[in-house]
């Protein structure tokens, strides 16, 4: 490890992927990429919390049937969620017979199981692992700001929490061209912002802390990669990461985009500055990213998911918003 990055001794395998969108998710412009696309994000659950727990289940279940794999094949599944102590995650992985480690980093939380699934496969202390998150966007509005029923206006900064899950199948065995072959981790940043309504400027400059680390730690420049993705900045947030990595003499040109951007259309889907959630940044890499990966549209990626590590205790005691980003190179070998 170089600072804060960790170039792996032999690139880790992204074996396979599954997703399931919600359906807003399912009517944005990447529906032709999603596995599966839910006809309505209730389920027959008698809550939006349950209707969650259905959706990561049913997603990691459709992963190992993708990889024609059974349970006993999977060494252990890093997953989390947002809502209050994992408890979507605690209750989904109640149904598989496989070690589990619980993680939460906000939205970030996926890029965190990357790396940490990787590192125990090159450590040699897995053979394959998964890597899943998810999120709703009516348990997370519960959560975090207001009942649905309150039916309050939301914000011109505001985000929409993606409706889903995704999920990555990682291998030590070269099974597969596309491998994670670094990744750095991020440090938590607080620049101040306090409003829980705009995630995009509390989570800016740790996107930016993460990638000027990157980018010092291995001698590469934004041009070398043909894709750079954040997490979930959204509009508002990738326009301020660019304007404050711009200032550091850092530019994030046309190879520059944002999970939170792609997953909606603006314009017609009524989602203020884009998506956000746990489940955004997993949902968008493990459909259309990955696709586009297989396809050699893409060689080389970095993806740096993005979290801001709120809670509603601390927004009401009037905290700052900390945040953090880890960024995880994924190449063509």
């Amino acid at each position: 490890m170089k600072n804060r990055t960790i170039t792996f001794k032999t690139p880790i395998s992204i074996q396979e992927t599954a997703t399931i969108a919600g359906p807003k998710e399912g009517a944005g412009p990447l529906k032709d990429y999603y596995h599966n696309i839910l006809e309505n994000d209730v389920l027959g659950q008698k809550s939006f919390e349950s209707a969650e727990i259905k959706i990561h289940t049913y997603t990691i279940k459709h992963m190992l049937n993708r990889a024609k794999l059974k349970e006993n094949d999977i060494d252990c599944v890093f997953c989390g969620d947002l809502l209050d102590e994992i408890i979507g995650c605690n209750y989904t992985m109640r149904e598989f017979d496989i070690a589990f480690m619980g993680l939460y980093n906000a939205c970030a939380t996926f890029g965190e199981a990357l790396i940490l699934g990787a590192t125990m496969l090159d450590a040699g202390h897995m053979e394959k692992v998964i890597c899943s998150t998810a999120s709703h966007f009516s348990s997370a509005e519960r959560k975090f700001r207001y009942p649905l029923e309150l039916g309050s206006q939301r914000t011109p900064l505001s985000q929409w929490t993606v409706t889903g899950a995704g999920s990555t199948l990682l291998s030590k065995q070269d099974v597969s061209k596309i491998k994670i072959t670094m990744a750095t981790v991020g440090r938590v940043v607080d620049y101040g912002v306090s409003d829980a309504n705009d995630m995009g400027a509390a989570m800016a400059p740790a996107a930016m802390d993460t990638l000027i680390a990157h980018f010092r730690d291995t001698g590469r420049k934004p041009d070398y990669y043909d894709l750079i993705a954040t997490g979930d900045l959204g509009h508002s947030g990738s326009r301020l990461l660019q304007k404050l990595i711009k200032e550091k003499n850092i530019e994030l040109n046309d190879n520059y985009t944002d999970c939170g951007i792609l997953v909606y259309n603006r314009e017609s889907q009524d989602v203020q500055q884009g998506g956000s959630g746990t489940g955004c940044c997993s949902l968008v890499f493990n459909s259309y990213i990955y696709t586009q990966l297989k396809r050699g549209k893409y060689k080389k990626i970095l993806l740096v998911p993005t979290g801001a590590l709120v809670s509603k205790i601390s927004s009401l005691q009037g905290e700052t918003i900390p945040a953090i980003a880890h960024a995880v190179a994924i190449e063509v070998l």
